[in-house]
């Protein structure tokens, strides 16, 4: 790799919106400045026609793909957005592909982190007070003569499908700043599947139940393709 291509390679694995210096990285590989910035911003045309993977109608496509995305409170991992992109190009595309992507779209996408779960949650993530509770209700079925049969539990719990952590993930510039979906992803109380619980201490249970909520009341048959007709009753 000739020094002008190590030189945008640098600039363009950093992160959109990270501050950097023309003048010093030119300096770092012993280039002109000025055609380092050239070649960066896509001024010299057979450069820019050999960089570009997607056809702009294409770009525009997966701009609004994230859009419908971030309405459904599912923004994209840059991972995906590079899968997304290899799949309309044909052929794969790099990392800093969706690097200057994002640069190419400041107006339409953000880059920003999500949080995986609210601080309060995470605090009480703690095995000290999981073994506290179960002291205390052993030590109270004792003391009142409860067997394990005559407790059960039933919980139901919302959750996002495929949110595993903290990362970062690409959203539509507009519903962003709104804040309605950084609100929805923080809080946790996004409810895009419901999974209610029935569990007996003497360790039996009831099927999950699983709950979907479908678009103008349409329900899709492969969901309920592995439930048999009467098996269940609510």
């Amino acid at each position: 790799m000739d020094p002008i291509q190590e030189a945008i390679a640098e600039i363009e694995s950093r992160e959109p919106g990270d501050e950097f210096s023309y003048q010093a990285i030119a300096k770092k590989y012993g280039v002109p400045r000025t055609t380092l910035m050239r070649r960066h911003k896509g001024k010299n045309e057979a450069y820019g026609v050999r960089k570009l993977s997607l056809h702009p109608e294409h770009e525009a496509e997966l701009v609004r793909y994230i859009k419908t995305l971030t309405e459904r409170r599912l923004p994209p991992t840059r991972t995906m957005v590079q899968q997304f992109a290899s799949e309309l190009a044909g052929k794969p595309v790099s990392k800093t592909w969706v690097s200057r992507f994002l640069r190419r779209h400041p107006n339409h996408l953000i880059s920003r982190s999500g949080k995986a779960m609210a601080k309060e949650r995470t605090k009480a993530d703690s095995g000290a007070k999981y073994s506290l509770y179960f002291k205390l209700l052993h030590e109270k079925m004792k003391e009142y003569n409860i067997q394990p049969t005559h407790i059960f539990n039933m919980d139901k719990n919302g959750f996002q499908l495929g949110r595993v952590g903290r990362r970062k993930r690409i959203f539509d510039r507009r519903l962003y700043e709104q804040k309605g979906v950084r609100q929805a992803l923080e809080d946790g109380s996004t409810e895009w599947i419901t999974v209610m619980a029935c569990i007996c201490l003497d360790g039996k249970a009831l099927s999950p139940t699983l709950i979907f909520q479908g678009a103008n009341g349409a329900v899709q048959s492969s969901w309920v393709d592995a439930v048999q007709a009467g098996e269940h009753s609510v």
